[in-house]
């Protein structure tokens, strides 16, 4: 018997038929990123249904020096979650680990295993009249312990951050098979480095998170949703600044986009129509929220944030969503942007933030410079002007074939774009992660310093390598494993 025929055995021993195999139409589904960018190969695919069992289960690949490769919905955007073409890594999925362990409605806090889905979170806390603050266009795939290895954002971050700031407790398997639990969160704990902390964010390679324990808020009594038109960014800068003036904490979300990006939507979706008559260069997405017992002063600061903005010649045109149905269609309309232009062609994204007060000269500046130096492209940025996080995607010339281009002259525009994100003093990855999209982009741009600290933390957390490898962390200057 070969030493991975006795690891599938032991595996399998282990976790049941249910918990592990090597049938390749139950595995394959799982070898290949969101994007499609990336497709491995696997020894099997593990799905245990307890912190227990991911336990003995991390412990026996150490055992047999087997790497693991954490995956949550596999709905990542950096191929994070997909295992390489040596096929020596076994995938390790959550999701059978769904299940809501304490939910205390007076506390505001829900502990849950990590494969619990986003949407199934939102649903069963707004039952209680209270809601999980952070939401993206892939709640109904996404779970929690990927938003917390990756350190999710989305559309509520400029109110209540990412979801790092939504963790108050943490459960972790380590690389040796230890359970780390750190569950209950504590208004004061000074008994050393907060080592959840140092797990959020780190993207399966220094531990695989199993549960957590997240805050929750009152649910929204009353939101008034905002279409408007704008002749740039730059005067959507300028009416972010005069909302946050004027509608303080009432202010919840803020998205801009171009109007290249709504016709793409208009096109992919049958039935989506346009909120505004005319034509606008820029399109911003306001939520203002309330109370329950809210509404007359919602609709009142409404009207004063606009009508000034109106006076001050911010706005070219807007419109109030008058029901639910109308501010869904209106937030469809800004998530389906992503999917929309996937139709188009292929597109070179980039999850990137620099500087708020830099967005939009970022975004003005960068890309005429893209377009013109690579011709036939289309560069575009839209997003989460609050918190100056920009996907900023560069489409394909009118006939390039997808995977070929984005291999050749695609990798040539995301260095370019890095180099300039740098420049503006950015980040090459805003909410999305590192992965292995950016990671040796990391390598090329990022302080060294940082980077040494990086593989330092790894090889002490993980000294055989086996968690997550190839992610993440870039490998040492001369090459080797971190």
């Amino acid at each position: 018997m070969t030493d991975i025929e006795s690891f599938r055995r032991a595996a399998t021993e282990l976790l049941g038929e249910r918990g592990f195999t090597c049938d390749p139409e139950l595995v394959e589904p799982w070898l290949t990123d969101w994007r499609g960018r990336y497709t491995g190969k696997a020894v099997g695919l593990a799905s245990p249904a307890s912190t227990r069992e991911v336990a003995d289960f991390v412990a026996l690949c150490a055992a047999h020096r087997v790497p693991i490769v954490p995956q949550g919905g596999n709905s990542g955007m950096s191929g994070g979650a997909t295992p390489d073409e040596s096929g020596a890594s076994v995938v390790l999925s959550l999701r059978r680990m769904d299940a809501i362990r304490d939910f205390d409605p007076a506390t505001r806090q829900i502990t849950c295993d990590a494969g619990l889905i986003l949407q199934a979170l939102h649903e069963r806390v707004e039952a209680e009249g209270l809601r999980f603050p952070l939401t993206l266009g892939g709640k109904g795939s996404a779970t929690v312990g990927g938003l917390i290895s990756t350190n999710a954002g989305g559309t509520q971050v400029l109110r209540h951050g990412t979801m790092r700031a939504q963790v108050l407790g943490i459960e972790a398997v380590l690389a040796d098979g230890a359970i780390f639990s750190n569950l209950v969160p504590l208004k004061k704990d000074n008994r050393g480095f907060d080592l959840k902390q140092l797990l959020i964010g780190s993207e399966g390679t220094l531990g695989i998170v199993t549960a957590a324990t997240l805050r929750l808020l009152p649910a929204i009594g009353e939101r008034r949703v905002v279409w408007v038109g704008l002749p740039s960014i730059a005067a959507a800068r300028q009416l972010l600044l005069h909302c946050e003036e004027t509608a303080g904490e009432a202010l919840e979300g803020f998205e801009v986009l171009p109007a290249h990006c709504l016709q793409s939507v208009l096109a992919h979706l049958p039935d989506a129509r346009s909120p505004l008559l005319g034509e606008h260069g820029w399109h911003a997405l306001v939520e203002l929220v309330g109370t329950v017992d809210e509404a007359e002063r919602l609709d009142g600061l409404v009207e004063t944030v606009f009508a000034s903005a109106m006076e001050r010649g911010l706005v070219d045109d807007a419109v109030i969503a008058t029901s639910e149905t109308q501010a869904e269609a209106f937030w469809q309309l800004r998530d389906s942007i992503a999917p929309a232009e996937r139709a188009i062609g292929p597109a070179m994204q980039h999850d990137i933030s620099v500087p708020v007060a830099r967005m939009a000269e970022f975004v003005e500046t960068v890309s005429p410079e893209v377009e013109d130096r690579f011709p036939g492209t289309r560069a575009i940025g839209f997003g989460h002007l609050g918190d100056g996080n920009i996907h900023f995607h560069v489409l394909a010339p009118r006939g390039a074939t997808r995977g070929e281009w984005e291999a050749s002259e695609g990798k040539a525009i995301s260095s370019y774009v890095y180099d300039r994100v740098t420049e503006f003093g950015g980040s090459i990855s805003a909410e999305h992660g590192i992965g292995q999209v950016k990671r040796d982009e990391l390598a090329r741009l990022g302080d060294p310093v940082k980077l040494e600290l990086m593989r330092s933390i790894k090889r002490t957390l993980d000294p055989l390598g086996i968690l997550n490898p190839g992610k993440l962390v870039p490998l040492a200057p001369h090459g080797a494993t971190p």
